[in-house]
């Protein structure tokens, strides 16, 4: 059950990490080899989006903009599902001005056919997908809140899109947005790591998914940002797995393929945070890929 699915990836001519606005950032490690460290990512991210494309995804690329080094990660710039994009609203300073930048990203692929329409956020902090994943087996978002999105905003994205919103609310700074602990699969299961999740978010997660449809996360493998995952039907594209990990995802069917985004990390990003997925619809139905587009322009 192969999948294939159309994301949103940015150039990381930019990247770097020069401030801390989570526990993983490490911008003293950056800065005492920053050629090395920048050359590296951008290495690893062309094998990331090569490994994305070897299994029929296709990327759009925006262009990087000077001092933003976290549009690297555009998975938190808007919620996307049936065409339909609501741009996120970021809490830190540090990254409010991506929201411009990335509103002409998708303006330019509104008129390239990707998406259909876009609307900019009424002032509710939320950043994205990376707090608000869609669940195509259940027909409902995850959202996570708590750290960096308003317990509110479920509200916001239940009236905007007209599905169903479950809330989440995480634990600690250390897994500040819900995909760094948290990966609906394919087949139905759900991939997390428990101690991110409050003892609240806990118990309704249990309530929607039986507990045979449920794969703990070991410490390792939240530490390695394998829990931040691309799906793509049955492969899973995520950060290098324990082998525990690995394992246990090949006994329910999926082929894991594993990528080395450690430059990433040290921002606190892994996989998924690198993307936005496109094409999803809540009717589970996707739609055909168009041609990749080059985003050079937006950023000019």
């Amino acid at each position: 059950m192969r999948g294939r699915g159309t994301f949103l990836m940015t150039d990381p001519s930019h990247f770097g990490v020069t401030y801390e606005i989570n526990p993983w950032m490490r911008p003293q490690e950056w800065s005492a080899d920053a050629t090395s460290h920048l050359r590296s990512a951008k290495a690893l991210w062309r094998t990331l989006k090569e490994r994305l494309e070897l299994e029929g995804g296709v990327i759009h690329v925006a262009a990087a903009r000077a001092a933003l080094p976290d549009m690297v990660f555009p998975a938190n710039a808007a919620v996307v599902l049936n065409g339909r994009v609501l741009m996120a609203k970021f809490r830190h300073a540090e990254r409010a001005a991506e929201e411009s930048v990335f509103l002409r990203v998708f303006e330019n692929l509104r008129e390239a056919g990707v998406v259909r329409d876009i609307s900019i956020n009424p002032g509710i902090f939320q950043e994205g997908a990376g707090d608000c994943i869609w669940d195509a087996s259940r027909r409902l978002f995850w959202m996570g809140s708590g750290p960096r999105s308003s317990p509110s905003a479920a509200a916001m994205i239940a009236d905007h899109f007209g599905e169903q919103v479950m809330s989440l609310p995480l634990a600690t700074d250390r897994y500040y947005h819900l995909d760094t602990c948290f990966c609906p699969l394919s087949g139905g299961e759900i991939l997390y790591y428990p101690p991110a999740l409050t003892a609240e978010a806990l118990g309704r997660l249990r309530e929607l998914a039986p507990a045979h449809l449920l794969i703990e996360a070991a410490d390792e493998d939240a530490e390695r940002f394998s829990v931040n995952a691309v799906g793509l039907g049955d492969t899973l594209v995520m950060a290098t797995p324990s082998r525990s990990l690995s394992d246990r995802l090949a006994e329910r069917g999926y082929r894991v393929v594993g990528v080395d985004v450690s430059p990433f990390i040290l921002s606190g990003g892994g996989a998924f945070c690198m993307t936005l997925r496109l094409d999803l619809r809540s009717g589970g139905a996707e739609t055909r890929a168009l041609g990749a587009l080059q985003l050079d322009e937006v950023t000019s």
